[in-house]
This record gives C-alpha cells, structure tokens and sequence, in this order.
C-alpha cells in the first residue's frame, strides 16, 4: 500500500475546533451522508451495531437546548438565569451536532466494554469524516450525556448511553495546538 502522505499530515495536525468557534455553513445533506458513511466504518466485531446517531440541526438545536436547560433548571434551583441560559446555548452556534450513542448489550462472545469502544470510534471517524470535507469539529460529553432524564430527552432509548456529541461547523478561526505528551512519557516496551 503506497504511503497516504495527505492523510499522514492531516493525522499528525489534527485538533479539535472548540464550539465558540464554530459557524455555519454545516455540511449539506450530501456530504453529511458521506460524513456518517465514514464514521460507522468501525470495527463492529460480530457485526452488533452496538451504536447509534443522532443528528440535532436547524431549529431542532434550540429545541436540544431548551431541554438541556430545563433539566439543568429543575435539579439547580439556586442556579442563575445565566447559568440556565449557558445550558439552553450547548447546542449553539455549530450547524450541526451529532449524538453518538451506545447500545452495547450483553453477548455470549463480545464483551459490552469492546462494544462501547466501537461507540467511541464512531464518534471519532465522524471527526475525522466532517474534517475530510472541511468542517470543524468538536466532541464533548457534558453532564447532560450522563444524565438518564436529559439524555432520554435528547432522545436516549433505554439502556443507550451518549458517548459524546459532536459539533460540526465551518471554523471561524484558527486555533493555537495545545501540548502534547512526549512518545516516552506514554509509551512503553515491553519486555517480557
């Protein structure tokens, strides 16, 4: 296989685009079906599909938000209108996000963890896939991911579990890398 040197550099000087610095365009309805092609191109041993996405654009970001704040506004009473208001924004400004879920169930053969991991790296493909078309990308979690009446809000099926959202956008600026881990300090040899 000869060498990808495009792919090589863009691996080697890939970063996040932080939500602030996110704006539309988004992708159009094309490329985000190529986008999602290449993020379900995972490994899925036993062929389980042990995930799913969801896609939260247009007014439907607000709606997102709404709920967040709501279920951010019920559980802290204290909490300010600011503070409320920062939750109903966690779907803006980006065009498109994109929840990843999950839906890792027992079998015989493929342990729930391998199934999760396969979740993990649908979400990281659909960065690697928004990047192949241009786009910014960001993937966070936040507590409304681990919160079982927000997440079902956001539309979590029972026993499904966000492993992220990604927010997808046109980057409005271009962001300063942050340090990396030296090779040494995280990789080990083993010796037997």
């Amino acid at each position: 296989m000869p060498v990808l040197e495009q792919l090589r550099d863009y691996l080697l000087a890939r970063r996040s685009t932080t939500l602030p610095f996110l704006a539309d365009p988004g992708p159009t309805e094309d490329e985000l079906s190529h986008i999602l092609t290449i993020a379900t191109r995972v490994p899925d041993h036993g062929k389980l599909t042990p995930w799913r996405l969801i896609t939260y654009a247009g007014a439907a970001r607000g709606r997102a938000g709404d709920l967040v704040a709501e279920v951010f506004a019920a559980q802290n009473p204290e909490a300010s209108e600011e503070e409320v208001d920062i939750e109903r924004k966690r779907f803006l400004p980006a065009p498109l996000t994109v929840g990843v879920l999950s839906c890792a169930r027992p079998h015989p053969k493929i342990p729930e963890f391998e199934q999760l991991l396969s979740a993990g790296n649908v979400a990281f493909n659909l960065c690697h896939g928004a990047a192949a078309f241009g786009y910014g990308v960001h993937w966070v979690t936040r507590w409304f991911a681990y919160d079982d009446k927000a997440a079902a809000l956001l539309g979590a099926r029972e026993k499904e579990r966000f492993v992220g959202f990604v927010h997808i956008g046109t980057p409005t600026a271009k962001l300063e890398d942050r340090d990396r881990p030296a090779l040494s300090e995280v990789v080990t040899a083993f010796q037997g």
